[in-house]
């Protein structure tokens, strides 16, 4: 390409024309704006979410199987028709599961406590302090070593504690701040649910694990499962923890599929009344439904952009107007069509690209003030979001620029001379 395109020369008379009449090329790209800002912003929040709902699964066990009884959160109240008829696993598939699928290394339970009892929210309270935000759980001993919960101070209650029903507790991160601000936890007693629970350890505070980037294994509340199900009769949402050695995760899901099956009385040709999954799957899950927003978001910054690209080329047409005996005087001192090309085609580039860095960090300033106001919230553009972003906007100038650029080089230079 001759060097008389897209050199400096035309760059700062681009510049110049923008700055001449910077209220309307703002008006121009506020499409730009807007759609580059929507691109960024949702996909910076959609890869942070990601991020942080990976480690929490991550943080479960990689080789760890979760056996639920629905096909979703135990947190969920939205159920699906046939789901509101399974019945609820119980506790002690767990030990069967271990004794017969020789691919299992070790299994675990967990049992949900309903977060209001009797009318009243579950509550944890140590002298004048209490704290309402609070998931009281019963688990096996083993809990904490299978789904690689490390204890920040203290220890897990042990199965000779489990088997005599101690009231014992292990707390979330949290809670533990919350309640013990200035103090050491443990050896203390706490009330919650009208007993008094001594606190035999604090787990290590969780990263991650959900739309705002806060994991609720920091608000656990944690106490022998054995001592949960004598107080809370009715609390029937069990998962199943399996851990499959290493290497035969696989093997070992074939394996508890087919026990588990056994154990809940299903024939050959009966769907399963259980729902068995990975860390792996649930993160392919969480993308097949971030893929369905992200595609959402890019058709609806589509239609910015392409409101922005069809403004530009209006002003862009316009200015082929307004600038017709300028183009004339360079066509009579021996610019050439090409030229005439590349200085419009470069003025649409640069004002898109500007459009694009605007939105580019718009979406930036405006994901610190979301990170500021929901606390944990991951909002940190990713470098593929920003570059794509100012990618896509040049794109759109040097797209839309192309007809008044042939517009603009098509233009007799005698008549041109003449136009007043």
């Amino acid at each position: 390409m001759n060097r008389s395109l897209f050199n400096s020369e035309a760059l700062d008379s681009s510049l110049s024309n923008i700055l001449a009449h910077k209220f309307r090329s703002l008006l121009t790209i506020l499409g730009i704006i807007i759609g580059i800002i929507t691109i960024v912003l949702v996909a910076s929040v959609l890869v942070g979410v990601r991020n942080n709902i990976i480690l929490l699964f991550q943080g479960l066990g990689t080789d760890n199987i979760f056996a639920y009884h629905l096909n979703r959160d135990p947190g969920s109240t939205r159920l699906q028709p046939e789901e509101m008829t399974r019945r609820p696993l119980k506790p002690e598939f767990a030990h069967a599961l271990l004794s017969i699928c020789p691919s299992l290394k070790d299994s675990a339970v967990q049992l949900y406590v309903p977060s209001i009892v009797a009318g009243q929210a579950q509550t944890a309270r140590y002298r004048n302090v209490e704290n309402e935000n609070i998931q009281v759980q019963g688990a096996t001993w083993n809990y904490p070593q299978v789904t690689s919960a490390e204890m920040r101070s203290g220890r897990p209650f042990s199965l000779k504690e489990e088997e005599r029903r101690a009231k014992v507790c292990l707390l979330g991160s949290n809670i533990a701040q919350s309640l013990f601000p200035s103090s050491d936890p443990i050896g203390k007693q706490v009330e919650m649910g009208g007993a008094i629970f001594t606190v035999l350890g604090v787990f290590e505070k969780h990263e991650g694990g959900g739309f705002a980037g806060e994991n609720r294994r920091n608000n656990v509340f944690v106490i022998p499962i054995s001592t949960a199900r004598l107080r809370y009769p009715d609390a029937d949402t069990v998962i199943l923890y399996c851990q499959a050695k290493p290497g035969m995760r696989d093997i070992a899901l074939e394996e508890v599929e087919s026990e588990l099956r056994r154990l809940r009385g299903l024939k050959s040709g009966d769907a399963s009344d259980f729902f068995l999954s990975t860390s792996d799957s649930i993160i392919q899950q969480i993308d097949r439904i971030t893929a369905l927003f992200r595609i959402g978001t890019f058709i609806i910054s589509g239609l910015g952009l392409l409101v922005g690209g069809i403004g530009v080329m209006n002003i862009m047409l316009m200015s082929v107007t307004q600038r017709t005996r300028e183009i004339g005087i360079r066509k009579a001192v021996g610019a050439r069509k090409r030229d005439i090309v590349a200085q419009f085609l470069l003025e649409a580039a640069v004002l898109t690209t500007i459009g694009g860095l605007c939105g580019v960090s718009l979406a930036g300033f405006l994901g610190l003030i979301l990170a500021y106001f929901i606390q944990g919230l991951p909002a940190v553009p990713p470098a593929w979001a920003v570059f794509s972003g100012l990618g896509v906007s040049t794109m759109v100038g040097l797209l839309f620029g192309v007809w008044p650029a042939v517009k603009a080089a098509r233009l007799d230079p005698i008549e041109s001379l003449r136009y007043e």
